[in-house]
């Protein structure tokens, strides 16, 4: 109640010009790959190439006090019958100028560097959550809390049982970020945590929940040229079957621009994993029983941009949903020769995070990746980007890929997102004071 009457009186103590703008964009990328992408192939001859689009309509309205945003989206493969039609963002916005707002709606969820909650555009569809965020920022601290409760329908046949396959996994979401900044923002930091209430798959318990907590800490230091990134999170609670989880994941970066034309970046990301299939408490025949699940899990994150362009890891799991966790060793270069000309190269060397009795090595395998990108204007941008992955023994056996585990991924992206409307005007009571 108190951080409504804020947020109330600061409205109240605003006038502003109105402000509406009508954005498209248009993402057309074409892709050949050859010998499995993701473990979607086990034959190696095995050859795909297709285009996939996104067509995005938005609409803004702005005043000083109030936002609010529709943004209709249309995705899918070329000549698919069941590319989806649906409503990518539709959220409202209240803020005061004494930093206080309050956002409602369905909308991007995009926090620090959007490991555990992401936008992943790359994706066409990308995710979004319909929640509610309310919180504060001034110049050096930050504080959001989300909540969110999901449900298939107003129905009283299935009770509180919600589907995992809605918008989000999740049936309920609390979240608590704060963020803090020094001068000149030289250091940052960022505390998380996350209570997300996971609806019961097991047999008679439709209307059971479980939930699963994760916290952890996100932090900068810019020094100069440099950009140090360093982040641990740890993920605990119950998992949609029952059983317990004990997780957590480390990362480390270092990014430097030897010039306003070369950077060169470095990390390193660990996440937790198991030494045993995930199977139900009840038990199967053959598989060994374990009471903990130490994969750990990423949730909501932007996977694409962390863990490898292929979208090998964590993107879908192992066979079986078998998560051994993963370590990924990578180094880069970013080059930008001109204005509106990037191109970057980077090296991984995957590894499994656990020991494994039946395998003779840790190494998933090594993936080379180089992407370019030249923008032509501020709407209108061409990309294209090749991969090439060898993955081992232990990744044919974990992934079901062919024996000779050579991969490869190519694609060529046009991406144009014009303004196609814009005006302000006053109003009228504002004119007249005048």
């Amino acid at each position: 109640m108190a951080f409504v009457l804020l947020l109330t009186v600061g409205l109240r103590a605003q006038e502003a010009d109105n402000e509406f703008t009508v954005d498209a964009q248009l993402v057309t990328r074409g892709e050949l790959r050859i010998g499995g992408f993701k473990p979607d192939s086990v034959d190696n001859e095995r050859v795909s190439h297709f285009a996939i689009g996104k067509y995005r309509i938005t609409a803004d309205y702005k005043r000083s006090w109030l936002e609010l945003k529709l943004s209709p989206q249309f995705s899918g493969v070329w000549g698919q019958g069941g590319a989806a039609l649906s409503l990518y963002e539709g959220w409202a916005n209240l803020q005061s100028k004494s930093g206080f707002f309050l956002k409602i709606g369905r909308q991007e969820l995009n926090y620090d560097d959007g490991r555990v909650l992401g936008t992943d555009d790359w994706t066409m569809t990308a995710p979004t959550h319909d929640v509610l965020k309310i919180g504060y920022e001034g110049e050096y601290h930050k504080v959001h809390l989300l909540a969110a409760y999901n449900q298939d329908a107003e129905n009283m046949e299935t009770g509180n049982h919600y589907y995992s396959g809605g918008l989000q996994p999740y049936k309920t979401m609390q979240t608590l970020w704060y963020h803090f900044d020094t001068r000149k923002k030289l250091y940052g930091v960022s505390l998380l945590g996350m209570n997300i209430g996971m609806q019961s798959v097991r047999e008679g318990e439709t209307d059971v929940t479980y939930y699963q907590q994760l916290v952890g800490t996100y932090m900068t230091f810019r020094p100069k040229r440099w950009l140090l990134e360093g982040a641990f999170y740890y993920q605990f609670g119950k998992e949609e079957h029952g059983k317990t989880l004990d997780a957590f994941m480390a990362s480390v970066k270092a990014n430097v621009e030897l010039s306003n034309i070369i950077s060169l970046y470095a990390g390193y990301d660990y996440l937790s994993g198991d030494k045993y299939f995930n199977i139900p408490p009840d038990g199967q025949i053959g598989l060994v029983f374990h009471d903990k699940l130490r994969g750990f899990n990423p949730v909501f994150g932007s996977h694409h941009q962390f863990y490898g362009a292929m979208d090998f890891f964590y993107m879908s799991n192992y066979v079986g949903s078998f998560t051994p966790g993963l370590q990924n060793l990578y180094i880069g270069a970013d080059i930008k020769p001109v204005n509106g000309l990037d191109i970057n190269a980077a090296y991984h060397y995957y590894a499994i995070a656990t020991d494994l009795d039946y395998v003779d090595t840790k190494t998933l395998g090594h993936e080379v990746e180089f992407t370019t990108s030249y923008d032509f204007s501020n709407a209108v941008s061409l990309s294209a980007g090749y991969t090439f992955m060898l993955g081992s023994e232990t990744m044919e056996l974990l992934e079901s890929i062919s024996e000779t585990r050579r991969l490869h991924w190519a694609w060529l992206m046009l991406s144009i997102k014009p303004t196609l409307f814009n005006t302000i005007w006053q109003d009228k009571k504002k004119n007249l004071n005048n």
